[in-house]
């Protein structure tokens, strides 16, 4: 069944791009959605409707992502059909971008942010295994 235009929230679903549907809704109401290059993009409704050819981007932070759409499905396809319905014309720097913000994730993480480390861990237990020092024994009187 050969189409001339589709819902791009309903294609971005089906090319696997999104997990569900209403996610791909939800990401174009808020504006992570464009269609077009970076001098006349526009940004994208979930009701816009696309062309064999355009080119959508997909703004999901850190990186954008960058498909030409070859064809038109409305039923989510198996992973190894996604090639034939679209190009994916990422630029590289943006691959190389995501590759930073991984690495500078695990160094640059602040002390006191998200679980404790191994190390951490093992100073915390230490700290709570060792006597202070202090003996209270409740049981004597004061008289």
């Amino acid at each position: 069944m050969a189409q001339n235009e589709e819902r791009i929230d309903k294609w971005m679903w089906a090319m696997r791009i999104f997990k569900t549907r209403t996610i791909a809704t939800e990401e174009c109401r808020k504006g992570r959605i464009s269609i077009g290059t970076d001098g006349n993009e526009i940004i994208a409704k979930p009701a816009r409707t696309i062309k064999p050819g355009d080119i959508i981007n997909v703004r999901k932070p850190p990186i954008t992502y960058s498909f030409r759409v070859l064809q038109l499905s409305e039923n989510r396809l198996g992973a190894k059909l996604v090639p034939e319905y679209l190009e994916n014309i990422t630029p590289q720097s943006q691959y190389d971008l995501l590759d930073i913000v991984r690495i500078n994730g695990f160094i640059d993480r602040r002390k006191g942010l998200g679980r404790p480390t191994k190390k951490e861990g093992r100073q915390l237990q230490q700290f709570t295994d060792e006597s202070i020092g202090w003996d209270f024994d409740f049981d004597e009187s004061d008289d």
